[in-house]
C-alpha cells in the first residue's frame, strides 16, 4: 500500500536539524529543539509501526515514479521497528547531551548534526533501493565523523583516522559490489534484484557479488578480522556520542546483511559457511579482548563486538528460528548498547575515570543508583529474566538443530565470557569497598550536581533501561513481532509484490 507516512520519519529528522542550523549560537533553543524533536520523533515511529501492522507493507515513490524506475522507500515491519527502536535510543541520547556535552561543543554543531546522523539512519532502514542504501551509509559516515572528532582532543582525532579510513574502505568495496551487481542484474531496486539475481545463470559471479557485500558490511558491522577501529575510536569521544555509536551504527551494518542476504541473495552454502566462520571468529576474538581491558569503555567496545557475531552467526544459519533470534536480540542489543555508554559517562562524571583499577565504591555511597545502574548491565550478560535471556534461546536452539557444535560453542563461549566480565565490572566498580583503592575515590562531584544535572543523567539511564525491562517482561509480544519479520524476511514474496505489483503478476 501507498503511503506518504514512510518518508516522514527521514524528513523530520532533517527538519529538526536545518532549525537548529538557524539557532546555531543559541545552545539553549537547540536542546529544546532536539529533545521535543525526538519525542515527536518517536510518536512518528508508533504511528508508523503501528500503521505497517495494520495495513502490512507499505511504500512511498519519489517524484510517482514507478518502481524499479524510481527510488522506493519501504516500510515493513522490520525497518518500522528499528526507526522506532532508534527513536527511543535517540531521544534518551538528547536528554543524556543536555548535561553530558558542554556548550563548546554545542556550538560546533553537535545537535544538527546528530539528528543529520538520525535521518541518515532512518533512511538506511526504510530504502528500498540498494544504491539508496550507500548513499545513506556515506550521510551516516561524514555525520559520525564530524560528532567523533567535535573538540578536537588528540585521543578524538586518533579514533577519528582509524574509523573514517576503515570506514572509507568499507565504502568503496560496497560502492564496486552495487557496480557489479548493476551489471549482472541492471537494476539497483532490492525488490527488482530479488526477481533478476535468481535468474542470473553465472552463478559464481554471484557468489563473488555476494561475498563483497559481506566483506563491506562485514567491516562496517566490525566483524573479524576487521574491527579493530571499532574499539580504537569508540572510547574517545563524549559517552552521549559513543551511546549513538554504539548502540546503532554497527546495528545498521547487521540490518544491511539481514535485508540484502534473505531479499537480493539467496541461501548459498558458500555464504553462509564463510558467515559462521566470521562470526564464530568475531565472538571469540571480542570476547577475549573484552577480558583483557582495565578501561571499562574499551569493555564495552569489545563486546559489542563480540554480540555482533551473535546476530552474523544467526544468518550463516539461514533458518527462520535463528533469524527470530538474531532480530530480537538487536532489538534487546540497541537498547542495551546505548545504554550501557551512557553508564560510562555517569560513572566518569560521578569518579572521573574510565579504569576500573581506580573505580570502586559505588554501591557503598550510591546503593538505589547503583541498582538501576545495574538493569543494563545484567541485561547484557541475559542474566533471566532479563531482555538478553531470551533470544539466545532461539539462538542456541537454532545452532543444536541446524548449526552444529562449532556454532553452539561460540554462542555459549560468548556467554560465559560475557558474564565473566560484567561479573568484574560489577565487583570491581560496584562492590568493591572504597577503602580498598589506592586511591580513596572522589564522589564529591555527584554531591556538586544540580538537581537538573541529575535528572538529566538520570532519566535517559531509566528510560533505557524501562524500556529493557519491557522487552523482558513483555519477551513473548517481542518474540511474535520478531517471529513476523524473520518470515518476513525468510519468505520476501509478499514485499516484492508490494513494491513490484506489475513485476510480479508477470513472474506468476
Amino acid at each position: 500500500m501507498t503511503s506518504n507516512l514512510v518518508i516522514v520519519p527521514v524528513l523530520w529528522q532533517f527538519l529538526i536539524a536545518v532549525a537548529q542550523m538557524f539557532s546555531w549560537f543559541n545552545p539553549r533553543l537547540q536542546r529544546k529543539l532536539s529533545v521535543s524533536g525526538n519525542v515527536i520523533q518517536v510518536l512518528i515511529a508508533s504511528w508508523l509501526l503501528t500503521e505497517v501492522y495494520r495495513q502490512g507493507i507499505l511504500t512511498m515513490n519519489a517524484g510517482k515514479w514507478p518502481a524499479p524506475f524510481g527510488i522506493v522507500f519501504v516500510s515493513d515491519t522490520f525497518s518500522a521497528v528499528l526507526v522506532l527502536i532508534t527513536s527511543i535510543s535517540g531521544l534518551a541520547v538528547s536528554l543524556f547531551s543536555l548535561a553530558n556535552i558542554v556548550e563548546a561543543r554545542m556550538r560546533f554543531g553537535y545537535f544538527p548534526i546528530m539528528h543529520l546522523l538520525f535521518a541518515g539512519l532512518n533512511g538506511a532502514f526504510l530504502t528500498g533501493d540498494i544504491f539508496n542504501l550507500y548513499v545513506w551509509f556515506e550521510i551516516i559516515i561524514i555525520s559520525s565523523f564530524v560528532l567523533l572528532t567535535i573538540g578536537g582532543e588528540k585521543p578524538q582525532l586518533e579514533g577519528a583516522v582509524k574509523y573514517f579510513t576503515l570506514n572509507i574502505l568499507a565504502s568503496t568495496i560496497f560502492l564496486t559490489a552495487i557496480g557489479v551487481l548493476y551489471g549482472l542484474a541492471g537494476t539497483l531496486n532490492m525488490a527488482d534484484l530479488a526477481l533478476k539475481v535468481a535468474a542470473i545463470p553465472n552463478k559464481g559471479l554471484v557468489e563473488v557479488t555476494a561475498i563483497l557485500f559481506l566483506v563491506g558490511f562485514g567491516i562496517k558491522s566490525a566483524i573479524f578480522p576487521l574491527y579493530f577501529w571499532l574499539p580504537a575510536s569508540y572510547h574517545t569521544p563524549p559517552a552521549a556520542i559513543a551511546a549513538i555509536f554504539g548502540g546503532l551504527l554497527t546495528k545498521l551494518g547487521v540490518y544491511a546483511m539481514l535485508r540484502v542476504f534473505t531479499l537480493v541473495f539467496f541461501e548459498d552454502p558458500i555464504i553462509d559457511t564463510l558467515m559462521i566462520i566470521l562470526a564464530g571468529l568475531t565472538i571469540i576474538t571480542g570476547s577475549l579482548g573484552a577480558m583483557v581491558q582495565t578501561n571499562v569503555r574499551k569493555i564495552f567496545s569489545y563486546l559489542i563486538i563480540s554480540h555482533i557475531g551473535y546476530m552474523v552467526i544467526a544468518l550463516g544459519i539461514h533458518t527462520e528460528l535463528a533469524v527470530t533470534g538474531a532480530v530480537f536480540y538487536m532489538i534487546h542489543d540497541i537498547v542495551v548498547k546505548t545504554n550501557l555508554f551512557m553508564v560510562s559517562g555517569l560513572l566518569y562524571r560521578v569518579q572521573g575515570t574510565h579504569h576500573i583499577d581506580r573505580l570502586g565504591g559505588f554501591y557503598q555511597y550510591y546503593p538505589r543508583l547503583s541498582l538501576l545502574l545495574a538493569i543494563p548491565l545484567f541485561s547484557l550478560v541475559g542474566v533471566p529474566p532479563l531482555s538478553g535471556f531470551w533470544p539466545k534461546i532461539d539462538l542456541f536452539k537454532a545452532a543444536y538443530l541446524e548449526g552444529g557444535s562449532f556454532i553452539t560453542i561460540c554462542l555459549a563461549f560468548g556467554t560465559v565470557i560475557t558474564l565473566l566480565v560484567i561479573a568484574r565490572v560489577w565487583a570491581e566498580v560496584f562492590w568493591r569497598p572504597a577503602e580498598n583503592l589506592p586511591e580513596r575515590p572522589n564522589f564529591r562531584f555527584w554531591h556538586l550536581f544540580t538537581l537538573a544535572e541529575k535528572i538529566q543523567y538520570i532519566t535517559p539511564i531509566a528510560l533505557l533501561s524501562a524500556v529493557s525491562l519491557i522487552i523482558a517482561f513483555r519477551a513473548a509480544d517481542v518474540h511474535r513481532i520478531s517471529q513476523k519479520i524473520a518470515s518476513e524476511l525468510m519468505n520476501p514474496k509478499n514485499y516484492i509484490q508490494t513494491v513490484l505489483p506489475d513485476k510480479s503478476a508477470e513472474q506468476q
